[in-house]
């Protein structure tokens, strides 16, 4: 390789560091958002009671968690002003602000099932964080199998 162009890759290197650009760019801002609650199934009902939180370090102007379910839900069900229907099996909902160390008020759903299962399974998750990283997914992600009992299966 020729001096000049030795000098003209260096100064292109030394460039791409100082502005920022390459592998030394900064890196999204972080929290740590979860959600925590209980589901319960009975007599053709669903209910959902969620508290979505942020752990930190960084606060999120608004989340969206959505709630996908193995069973379709029946038609022309009102949910609450931070929700919507995605299909006749996922509602998306709007967690609001989440401060860092702080938690969005709890939501609750009470839906009917388009028909009475005995069982049916919610898959819970963050599918929108405002372009913050999370790195610890375990916990804003869940999977739960709820019998027709009207017990309360935690997540």
């Amino acid at each position: 390789m020729s001096a000049m162009r030795k000098a003209v890759l260096g100064v292109a290197l030394a460039t791409a560091v100082l502005t920022g650009t390459g592998a030394a760019a900064a890196a999204p801002p972080e929290a740590d958002l979860a959600h925590h609650g209980h589901v319960s199934l009975w007599a053709g009902r669903v209910g959902v009671w969620l508290v979505s939180e942020n752990h930190g370090p960084t606060d999120v102007s608004q989340a969206t968690v959505r709630l996908a379910f193995s069973e379709p839900m029946a038609g022309g069900q009102e949910l609450p002003p931070a929700c919507l229907w995605s299909s006749d099996r996922v509602v998306s909902c709007r967690t609001g602000t989440l401060r860092a160390a702080g938690a969005a008020d709890e939501l609750a759903l009470d839906l009917r099932t388009a028909g009475r299962p005995d069982e049916l399974t919610v898959d819970i998750r963050t599918v929108w964080r405002d372009g913050v990283t999370d790195r610890n997914p375990r916990n804003d992600r869940h999977r739960v199998l709820v019998l027709a009992t009207g017990d309360p299966y935690v997540f």
